[in-house]
């Protein structure tokens, strides 16, 4: 199962962290669905019921929308069917955290998503698990393997973004874990907003995790199998289902029993620890990574970074285009 994980980056970096590439081969970012990007929060301790990012097709938004174009939502973790019948989601009776892959197609809270294409991909830093010890329960943090990435020779080149977009960059920082999903709209009966919520699908662990859990979520690995899980016209919902399998391509290291407690939620949330003595552990090469990222900076300060650097580009191509308007008009004749 999966009830808790993580998501520290900044609105900005979780659209560059989630870029793909359209049919032409043009790597893209998704935009944040209206609103959604200013009601975000990072936070190293998500629990259900809390908001989180979601990739998708924008086709669920908007028909007219290309095929292959996303688009990221925040929506509600813990699933709300279209049908439920109360004006509080709080009083549903059921768990829908997760939702098991074997019977996802039987289920009368999934099966109506299912048969709607309504398929999205989580997108978190990692998931936490708890393993069960003699007399208490040890948490892990689990996710991606790591390995450090350059920035492109075009990072910082207007000229060649404004050839290519400016969505040439490829993100240099934390692998986001992608995380196939379900999702509903459930509009209350007595009226109101529209309530998006998702549920985190499961499968049987990978053998380097069944020593933690005997479930985890279905994690797609890498572009293609994220694109065909969200394209939901061209990949019908059999087709889909095959992609949900256990993944031997995850890493982990033990964590604080700080993560416990959902009100605590910092950095130390994430830091690996020795089992045997309780201190810091040695760190992985993937652990060594994340414990850089998590000091350069916050996701806020990252923020303000990341605006800075977008002022900077804007500026740099409005002086090269006066530049070239100048360059052309000292070639024209001038009048008497």
């Amino acid at each position: 199962m999966c009830g808790r994980t993580a998501c520290t980056l900044a609105p900005d970096e979780v659209r560059r962290a989630s870029s793909y590439r359209d049919r032409r081969g043009r790597r893209r970012r998704p935009r944040w669905r209206d609103g959604d990007s200013d009601k975000y929060q990072p936070s190293y301790n998500k629990s259900p019921q809390s908001m989180s990012p979601v990739l998708l097709s924008q086709r669920h938004f908007n028909k007219e929308a290309p095929a292959d174009k996303c688009v990221l939502a925040l929506m509600r973790w813990g699933l709300v069917p279209a049908w439920f019948k109360e004006n509080d989601p709080g009083k549903m009776q059921y768990n829908t955290s997760n939702c098991r892959s074997e019977n996802i197609m039987e289920k009368k809270s999934y099966k109506f998503a299912m048969q709607k294409g309504q398929r999205c991909v989580i997108l978190a830093d990692g998931f936490y698990e708890w393993r069960k010890e003699e007399n208490k329960r040890q948490p892990f943090f689990i996710y991606f393997p790591q390995t450090p990435k350059e920035k492109t020779k075009d990072h910082d080149n207007p000229a060649k973004q404004r050839e290519e977009g400016d969505e040439a960059c490829v993100w240099s920082g934390w692998r986001l874990l992608t995380m196939a999903g379900l999702f509903d709209c459930w509009t209350p009966p007595d009226g109101g907003e529209p309530l998006y919520s998702y549920s985190i699908i499961t499968v049987n662990a990978a053998p380097n995790l069944q020593n933690i859990h005997h479930r985890m979520p279905a994690v797609l690995d890498g572009e293609e199998e994220v694109r065909k899980w969200l394209d939901f016209g061209e990949v019908k919902g059999l087709d889909a289902v095959k992609l949900l399998q256990s993944r031997d391509t995850l890493t982990f290291h033990p964590v604080s029993t700080l993560v416990n407690n959902t009100r605590n939620n910092n950095s130390e949330c994430l830091q690996p620890v020795d089992l045997t003595i309780r201190k810091e552990a040695k760190p992985t090469a993937s652990s060594k990574m994340m414990t850089s990222w998590l000091k350069s900076s916050s996701p806020s300060k990252r923020k303000r970074t990341e605006e800075e650097q977008e002022t900077k580009t804007e500026s740099q191509k409005k002086r090269t285009g006066l530049q070239q308007w100048l360059k052309g008009s000292d070639k024209k004749p001038r009048t008497q």
